[in-house]
């Protein structure tokens, strides 16, 4: 019985540490809420949702799976060989032999070497492919969504699923599926050939098989848990910065530095945290899958030096020297896959974590889509009606009630009114932005939601009161990247608002650089490239809110002319603050609390000696006072 304690010990350490984990996994568990563990999408449905972007890659993945079951020949192979090495020394040597079994073990290398490399090659190859496909189709889905759903998602999480999350997913096609699958033809391969090799040592490796399913299923759980709370963590980390790097200026001016660097640190250490858990985790489950070889390895040689020993026969068959050592590389063979797969395991948790992020997104539904009976508008007159429309960003608290009006082709037409009173709201529903919850809107007697959505907004130009400018030059930023818009249109249209006043030629003219936001430029004069990007792209209705607000007092006197130019276009909507600028409009509206209380022209709406009334000469005695 005394022989056999190495092996109980062996057996009793194995088992202390078995029962320590099944403990930890019972408490985890039991705290399944308090852990945050929970995922919305299983495995299964994950990897289905990822192979429909591998599948039209199936014959560069055939090839793969052949690359990679000719380079494990080796790991099956080599074994065999060194064990016939061993077996040559100890009996009667032959150096022809040896020179024939050198000679396979080198050219079984060099033929695992090349398909390794071609496997490599060819993977990386379908992989970017893939991950192209992914960020694509996800940047078109961020573009189908509303404005109201794109307003929820912070841009910082956005970018990180584009970025971050689908470089993660691309992971798992380049790497670590066929990682997952070398290693398993590896194992299995290995573990037949010590089967036909000797069936008693194959059943003491057997005996640590359900140990290493158990940890791995234990580990599992903690590893998906530690690759989540990364996951949100980074993402916390990039939203805040997103928003924080982009109002810096404010940040400074109101000199909150160390208040945004306490939570800055604050969201840092969360995130330090919860990658501390993550290193933890593996740290604690390679090693113990290295204590299983280290087990199994010290059972070989205590088995197989005492049957070789001697001479010990289990089930017909001997325990010989090139046995032991064909066996000691095989155990090698066998558990390191086992050790590469839980840190692919590790990873494969992170690549699963990002792609059910991802698909968080996809799984957002467009609210503003088109019918399926939807037509093209070919030509707009600008005939706008709106038919007792009601409408709510939030269920229950109405910005419009019952507004109805009429707008006639041509028409220049202004909303005023106090702050909230609902006037952006009907610029947006017009071009649907929004969608209303009850009522109707018809453009040329045709209901919005009728008319397909590119058509509908690529008939109005909108100017906002923010201004957005992108990175790149006067040109890219007037066009939008429209090739068939040439530098004459262009010119053109900066004449046309006045914009030609600053485009200095000594600087590139057209090609002058314009930074993040257009912060190379004042307020007023991101507003006419902005006037120049709409005229440009010829509207048949011409869209204004707030357009004079914000200005500066060198610009004021040219967007103010180049309003009254751009009224002669076609149909032109106004929403503005400064009622000198609408004296002129065909009919202006007056909105308090999402109802039209007011309605005609300047000196109608003055007669009436309303509303409209007193916020005009509240106006004009404040311009007065200023200009004196």
């Amino acid at each position: 019985m005394r022989e056999y304690y190495p092996l109980l010990v062996v057996g009793a350490l194995v088992g202390v540490i078995t029962v320590c984990l099944v403990v930890a996994f019972a408490c985890m568990k039991n705290k399944k809420e308090a852990f945050g563990f929970d995922r919305q999408m299983k495995d299964s449905e994950l990897f289905r949702r990822l192979l429909r972007y591998a599948r039209p890659y199936r014959k560069n993945f055939v090839a793969v799976a052949f690359f990679l079951l000719m380079a494990i020949a080796y790991d099956v192979i080599a074994p065999v060989l060194v064990g016939r090495v061993e077996e040559l020394v100890k009996g009667e040597f032959e150096l022809h032999r040896l020179f024939t079994l050198v000679a396979l073990y080198g050219a079984v290398l060099v033929v695992s070497l090349i398909c390794t490399y071609r496997q490599a090659i060819l993977l990386q190859r379908t992989g970017q492919k893939i991950l192209t496909s992914i960020r694509e189709d996800l940047f078109a889905h961020i573009e189908s969504l509303s404005h109201d759903q794109l307003s929820k998602q912070p841009v910082g999480k956005l970018v990180t699923r584009e970025a971050n999350d689908t470089n993660a997913v691309s992971v798992l096609f380049t790497n670590l599926l066929p990682g997952l699958a070398k290693n398993a033809c590896v194992i299995v391969g290995v573990f037949a050939a010590m089967l036909c090799l000797n069936l008693e040592l194959t059943l003491m490796v057997l005996c640590f098989v359900p140990f290493i399913v158990l940890f791995t299923v234990i580990f599992r759980k903690f590893s998906r848990r530690a690759h989540r709370r990364v996951k949100d963590g980074t993402t916390d980390i990039n939203t805040y910065l997103s928003e924080n790097l982009s109002g810096m200026k404010i940040t400074q001016m109101f000199c909150r530095e160390e208040r945004k660097m306490r939570e800055f640190a604050e969201k840092n250490k969360r995130l330090g945290r919860a990658k501390h858990e993550q290193i933890f985790v593996f740290s604690v489950f390679r090693p113990i899958v290295y204590m299983l070889y280290i087990a199994s390895v010290l059972c070989l040689f205590y088995l197989g030096g005492k049957g070789c020993i001697g001479g010990t026969r289990f089930l017909g068959q001997t325990l010989s020297a090139g046995t032991v050592v064909t066996f000691y590389m095989y155990l090698s063979k066998f558990f390191n896959p086992i050790q590469d797969l839980a840190e692919q395991f590790h990873r494969l948790q992170s690549a699963f974590a990002s792609a059910e992020k991802i698909f968080t997104i996809f799984d957002i539904e467009p609210e503003v889509v088109d019918a399926p009976d939807a037509v093209e508008l070919e030509t707009c007159r600008g005939e706008i009606e709106f038919r007792d429309v009601w409408f709510a960003y939030v269920p229950g608290e109405w910005v419009l009630r019952g507004v109805s009006f009429r707008v006639e082709p041509g028409q220049t037409v202004a909303f005023v009114g106090a702050t909230g009173a609902g006037k952006s709201t009907i610029l947006s529903l017009i071009c649907r932005n929004y969608d209303i919850q009850k009522g109707q809107i018809l453009i040329d007697g045709i209901d919005v939601r009728k008319i397909k959505l590119a058509s509908l907004r690529r008939r109005f130009g909108q100017m906002l009161q923010d201004v957005f400018l992108f990175s790149g030059t006067i040109r890219s930023n007037i066009t939008l990247g429209n090739p068939e818009i040439g530098d004459d249109e262009v010119i053109a249209a900066c004449r046309y608002v006045n914009a030609d006043s600053f485009i200095d030629p000594a600087q590139g003219g057209l090609d002058e650089v314009v930074r993040e936001r257009g912060n190379n430029f004042s307020a007023g004069q991101r507003q006419l490239l902005s006037f120049a990007r709409t005229v440009v792209h010829k509207p048949d209705v011409m869209i204004l809110d707030e357009a004079t607000a914000n200005i500066d007092t060198e610009t004021e006197l040219l967007i103010q002319d180049s309003l009254e130019k751009m009224m002669n276009i076609g149909t032109v909507l106004i929403v503005a603050h400064r009622l000198s600028t609408i004296r002129n409009a065909d009919r202006i509206l007056l909105l308090s609390h999402g109802e039209i209380v007011e309605a005609g022209t300047h000196q109608e709406l003055l007669a009436l000696h309303g509303q409209y009334y007193r916020l005009y000469t509240l106006q004009y005695a404040k311009e007065q006072l200023r200009k004196a």
